[in-house]
Parts: structure tokens; sequence; C-alpha cells
């Protein structure tokens, strides 16, 4: 299993890789040649994309390590970083196309920008990025559920982004060549406040997985409902998880009749360790520990 989702994570760090390399070449050379900044500043963005996504690739890569002494858990917790890098990347590209949209826009109000219109090509190779990315956007979004890797969920999110941004590349492109020039930055405009949005989730949700803001509500009812089902567990006194890459560690304190003996407390606490990795996916281990209680 772990092999597998290994695989298929590579898969969708190259798949996106490989379709960014060609993509930016492609509309770099387009944009210079067709005269169009809208799609020169969108191969910008698939050159910033190239950056991260070798970032990304080293870090799923490292993040296969096995454990060792000073990280018992593995390096499943690089997945997350990597997660929160492409966020970074995101939010600084966002940023890069906002500020030279308002530029373009400000020099077109004031009669210092002059636009004739781009190529027709430069259309057709926005229209090319817009059909290629909604299929790296499907694949790497169901590759994400597969894997549970936030990581490639950042990356489904990213393609998500693109896909806007050329389409915004080859409306305003349109609508230059039919006269109207102002279109074409202040649609990169709106767009950069999407991708933006979107930036800012990705850092926020990679940043919730660092600092352990788990058990959320479901994954502690899920727990609760498996412990009522163990006999000789008189109450939970305390339920606490933690997140390496896709998978849990989990700590439970216990209440337990304290006329029992130690064997005795062993047993439910090994029994509740065996129940939950196999009743909840994920959960690679579990630390019990069973303190006296009084039957309420």
């Amino acid at each position: 299993m772990t092999d597998t989702r290994e695989r298929r994570s590579l898969l969708a760090v190259n798949l996106g890789l490989a379709a960014n390399l060609g993509l930016a070449g492609l509309k770099t050379v387009v944009g210079v040649l067709g005269h169009s900044p809208a799609l020169l500043a969108d191969g910008i963005n698939s050159v910033s994309d190239v950056a991260y996504y070798v970032v990304v690739s080293i870090f799923v890569r490292l993040a296969r390590k096995p454990a060792d002494v000073e990280h018992p858990y593995g390096h499943r917790q690089l997945e997350t970083i990597a997660a929160l890098v492409v966020g970074a990347f995101v939010v600084t590209t966002a940023i890069a196309i906002f500020w030279d949209a308002a530029n373009r826009v400000y020099d077109l109000l004031t009669g210092q920008g002059d636009f004739t219109g781009a190529a027709a090509v430069a259309l057709l190779v926005a229209l090319f990025t817009v059909a290629v990315k909604i299929v790296l956007t499907a694949l790497t979004r169901r590759l994400g559920r597969q894997t549970g890797n936030p990581a490639v969920y950042a990356l489904a999110h990213d393609h998500r982004n693109d896909i806007f941004a050329a389409s915004a590349a080859g409306l305003g492109i349109f609508l230059g060549r039919m006269g109207y020039p102002w279109v074409d930055p202040l649609a990169g405009a709106l767009v950069a406040l999407v991708i933006l949005r979107t930036g800012i989730y990705i850092l926020r949700e990679s940043s919730e997985d660092l600092m352990d803001t788990v058990p959320g509500q479901e994954l502690e009812r899920r727990i609760r409902e498996i412990l009522r089902a163990i006999p000789g567990i008189w109450e939970i006194e305390e339920l606490q998880a933690h997140r390496f890459g896709p998978y849990l560690v989990v700590n439970i304190t216990i209440g337990v009749d304290g006329a029992i003996s130690v064997e005795e407390g062993d047993c439910i606490a090994t029994e509740v360790e065996r129940m939950l990795l196999k009743g909840i996916d994920m959960v690679q281990r579990v630390h019990v520990h069973y303190h006296p209680a009084r039957r309420r």
C-alpha cells in the first residue's frame, strides 16, 4: 500500500513538472513573438511552477525515508512542508501578477501604455493551456484523494488556478484584438486575487497539519465509538492525535477499575490499540495510558 501511494504521489508531481516545463517554454516564446503581455505573464507563472515542482519533488522523495533515531515517526511531515512551499510560491506569484496588472491598467488609463493586439496564435496557446490544465486538475485531484498527500492536494489547487489564469489571458487576448486593451490587465488582476485566496488556503491547511490541529470532531467521534465497545473502559480522560504526513499517531488516556491487576489493565490497553489500528485508516501508532477511575 505504501509503495503504491508513493508511486501515485510521484506520478502527480512528475506529470505536473513535465506539463509546466513544456507550457512555460511555449507560452514564453509565443508571448514574446506574438506580442501578448498576458500570455507572457502566464508563461512566467509557469516558470515559477516549474521551480516549486522541483522543490516538491525533492521533498516527496525525502519523505519516503524510513524512521530513524532522530525521527522515530518517519519523515512524512516533509509532505506538509512541501505543501507550505507550494502555498508560498502561489501567494508570491499572485502578488507579482496583481502588481504587474495594476501597472498596466494605470499605463493604459494615463495614455502611457500602447497595446495594439496580440497574434492569433497567442489565443490558441492560451486555449490549449486551459485544456491541459483541466485534465491535470482532475487527474491530480484524484491522485490526491487516493494518497491523502497534502502536497498533491496543493498541486491540484495550483492546476485549478492555472485554468483561471490561462482563461483570463485568453479573454484578454481576444478582447485586446477586438479593440479593448484594458480588459487584458484587468482580467489578470482579478485572477491574481483568486490565486492569492487559494495560496492562503493552502498555507492555512498546511500550517494546521503542522500545529497538530487534530483530532477533528469526526475523528474523535469515531475513536469514542470504537472505545465504547471495549469492556473495562470506564472513561476517556484525554484524547490527542498527531499527524505525520497522511498518517496519525493517537495518544489516549483511559480510566479503568482501580482494583484490577496491571496485567488486566495491559490487556485492555492492548485491545484499544488493536481496535483503533484496525478500525481507522491511516492510524500508524497508538499510545494508551490507563489510570484508576471511579465508575460514574
